[in-house]
Order: C-alpha cells, then sequence, then structure tokens
C-alpha cells in the first residue's frame, strides 16, 4: 500500500440526530442493547451499516444459537436471548431439544441434535440446550424487539469516527449515500463486531487474523435428514434443505485481517468461488443432491474474530469455571462441556473512555475464551447487559464506568438474565 498521504480541508458536518443512548451495530448484541437501554427509560438510535439487522446471525447464516447452557443440562443464558428463541419457537420457525432433554447423554437424541448442527467438540457427547432457527424469522423478530421498545432505526449507515472531547464520545459521524452526518449521544455502545468505534478512538485492543468461512443453503434435496445423518451438511427449519458451512483450513491460500479491505475483498471472491465448486461437486457426487439448487449464499463472511478491546478487565483462560461478584453475563462453552465464564462489567468498558460501552464479539477477553464469547447467545448476553448499563448510568447522573454494578446486576436479574448458577 503507498504511503502517500492528501490533506483534507476542515469541515462542518450537520448533527442530523441526537439520543440518549447511541447504538452502533444491528448485530444480536447491538440489537440487544438497543432495546434493553430503551426498556430502561433511555432515548435509543440504532444505527446499522446493512440492510437488515441481525448481523451474522441472519446475513451471515450463521443460524445456530451455541449454546444456552453449561453442557450440564443448566440454562445459563436468559433474558433477550430466551425471549427471542421463545418468539421464534412460537412461529415454528425454530429447533430445539426439549428441556427434559438437556444434559442427557443418551445416543438417539444426541445424534439427532448433531444433524441440526447443534452438537460440537469431543465425546461423550451429551443434549445441549442450542437453537437452530430460520435467518429471515429471525430478522422480524429482532425488528419486533425493537420497534415494541420504541428504539430508532437507522439502516444504511456506516460509522466513521467517534467525536472525543475529554475522554467522553460526544457524536460519532457516519457516512451514507445522503453524505455525512453526526449523531450526538450522551453514552454510546460499540456494538461493530469489531470494534470500529474503539479503535477510531485509540483504545487499547489486539487483534486476530481469520480463516474466513462463508455459509449457504442448499434445496430440492432428496433426503435431506439422511444426508445431515452421514455428515453431510446441518437439518434447518424448512422440509429439503440443508444448511452447509464452507470453509476449511486447506481450501484458501491464507488467513485474513478482517477490518482490512483488501483482505475482505480477496476473501469475498475467493469463498464465493469455493461455495459454487462445492455446490456443483455436491450434485456431481452426493447421492440424493441430483436435483439440488442454491437457496441462498450468505451475504456476510462468516468471520469469527478480529479486534478485541483491552478493557479495565480481562477474562482469560484462567477464568474459566471462576465465579465474579462482577459478572453481568454468564455463557457456556459449545465445544466444552461444563465449562462457564462469568464475565465481568470492566470487560465491556475502555481503559480510556467513560461513556462507551463495548459489545458482543470485540469484548476484552483473550484469544482462547473469544471461542465462547463470540458466539450469539453471549453476544446477546453482552449486549444487554451493556444497553441496560448506559440507561441506568444516564438515570443515576453517572458514567457508564462509574455506576454500581450491584444495581446493574439487579437490574439485570429482573430482566431475566442468568447471573450465577443455583449452588
Amino acid at each position: 500500500m503507498s504511503d502517500a498521504f492528501i490533506e483534507e480541508p476542515a469541515r462542518r458536518t450537520p448533527v442530523r440526530h441526537e439520543a440518549d443512548v447511541l447504538v452502533v451495530g444491528g448485530g444480536t448484541a447491538g440489537v440487544a442493547a438497543a432495546v434493553a437501554a430503551a426498556r430502561a427509560g433511555a432515548d435509543v438510535l440504532l444505527v446499522e451499516r446493512s440492510n437488515a439487522l441481525g448481523g451474522l446471525a441472519t446475513g451471515g447464516l450463521i443460524i445456530l444459537l451455541l449454546t444456552l447452557d453449561d453442557g450440564r443440562g443448566n440454562p445459563v443464558v436468559g433474558g433477550l436471548c430466551q425471549e427471542i428463541s421463545e418468539r421464534l419457537a412460537a412461529r415454528g420457525a425454530a429447533y430445539f431439544p426439549p428441556p427434559g432433554e438437556w444434559g442427557r447423554a443418551d445416543e438417539a437424541p444426541v445424534e439427532r441434535d448433531r444433524s441440526f448442527g447443534l452438537v460440537w467438540g469431543h465425546p461423550p457427547h451429551r443434549v445441549r440446550y442450542s437453537v437452530a432457527f430460520d435467518p429471515e424469522a429471525m430478522r422480524l423478530e429482532l425488528l419486533s424487539l425493537l420497534e415494541g421498545a420504541g428504539v430508532r432505526l437507522l439502516l444504511h449507515a456506516q460509522a466513521a469516527e467517534p467525536v472525543v472531547e475529554a475522554g467522553r464520545v460526544t457524536a460519532v459521524t457516519f457516512q451514507s449515500k445522503a453524505g455525512r452526518f453526526a449523531v450526538r449521544a450522551r453514552c454510546v455502545v460499540d456494538a461493530s463486531g469489531d470494534g470500529d468505534l474503539f479503535a477510531a478512538a485509540g483504545c487499547a485492543h489486539e487483534s486476530e487474523s481469520v480463516l474466513p468461512w462463508l455459509w449457504f443453503t442448499l434445496g430440492g434435496i432428496e433426503d435431506a435428514p439422511a444426508a445431515a445423518a452421514r455428515g453431510v451438511g446441518f437439518r434447518t427449519p424448512g422440509a429439503g434443505r440443508l444448511l452447509l458451512p464452507w470453509g476449511a483450513t486447506e481450501k484458501i491460500a491464507r488467513r485474513i485481517d478482517a477490518t482490512l479491505p483488501e483482505d475482505l475483498s480477496y476473501a469475498e471472491v475467493e469463498c464465493r468461488k469455493r461455495v459454487m465448486g462445492e455446490f456443483e461437486r455436491l450434485r456431481k457426487e452426493e447421492p440424493g443432491f441430483e436435483r439440488a439448487h442454491l437457496c441462498r449464499v450468505a451475504e456476510q463472511l462468516g468471520i469469527t474474530e478480529s479486534r478485541r478491546l483491552l478493557g479495565r478487565s480481562r477474562l482469560g483462560r484462567d477464568d474459566v469455571d471462576r465465579r465474579s461478584p462482577d459478572a453481568v453475563a454468564l455463557t457456556g462453552h459449545w465445544t466444552k462441556y461444563g465449562a462457564l465464564y462469568w464475565i465481568p462489567y470492566g470487560a465491556l468498558l475502555p481503559r480510556e473512555l467513560d461513556n462507551l460501552l463495548v459489545a458482543g464479539r470485540c469484548i476484552s477477553v483473550d484469544h482462547r475464551v473469544h471461542h465462547a464469547t463470540k458466539e450469539i447467545p453471549a453476544c446477546f448476553a453482552t449486549g444487554e447487559a451493556a444497553g441496560a448499563a448506559a440507561a441506568l448510568a444516564l438515570r443515576a447522573g453517572v458514567a457508564p464506568a462509574a455506576l454500581e454494578v450491584a444495581a446493574l446486576r439487579q437490574h439485570l436479574l429482573a430482566a431475566g438474565a442468568i447471573l450465577d448458577l443455583e449452588t
């Protein structure tokens, strides 16, 4: 890349919106943050760069909630994630095993759930409380959550830079087809997935390069359950369809930095070529796929990791199964039975700014813990905690960094969150 620079003239940026709480990013963490803040009484604006809600859970076709339990039959993620699961189930747009089976090691239900993509890791396996869902139903229910809470929504606007004054974010600039504009807010939640705001503000962080994935769905399969049972894709709500996660170390030349447009461009092109190649291979070689057709290729690459905050607290691998009195979210591990992480409030707080909160896959954890906290249920939980914290801090007249964690925990528990297991 060139080392050259250009000089840009100073400019005045119009303020198009103001809010108590601004949430940047309309994935599951961002929606949870916006809804939690609005339900707690804040005036909330959610801004999303794309044309729809859900992020990787919808546009990325990562249509699996892995997982809402601890692997021993105990639910560990409640609140908004549980609410959305129930809404999807009421629509007939989700599958999850019945509560009486959670934690059981019976072979038949384990194999059934494996065919839905709900069983991972090393044996011996047990039934997990994980959910397979329809992505369009998820989009609709996320929108319904926002509308029911009174959240204002703005799509098709890309966050550009935070405006920082005296250790606070006072506004965020955005770029859109209508040009550049700003949103003023008293508190901001970075739910961008890649930590776009905290990185642009100069907050301490680290980053990882990853192998990109691109998921797709096929229809017209002669016996989809049988194909899934023999390990060809996953069953998904809808007859005759399979979900296929393309991506393998040996099939792409290199890892990518998911914050570089050059790397993303390479990955988009390469992964789409690979999806089409795999589709043609399945039609030629796999029994029952002769008349299969592509239903949908994910609009978003399956990026699992990029930037991670280095916050006021950092959850590390040695913290597994270690209770924290400051925990504002709890999560299990989708590939490990019995592993639990109590996520402290400080993991959502940058060291450098008092009124910026972080939610979703870019919170302050190490690379090993990230494998658990990047999953959608954990993103729901940290989003809900961040949004509630923003609203409670404004109500108390303090910065989020100065909020009493006990008050936040009490609020989250009253809203149905799970912050500990009964002993």
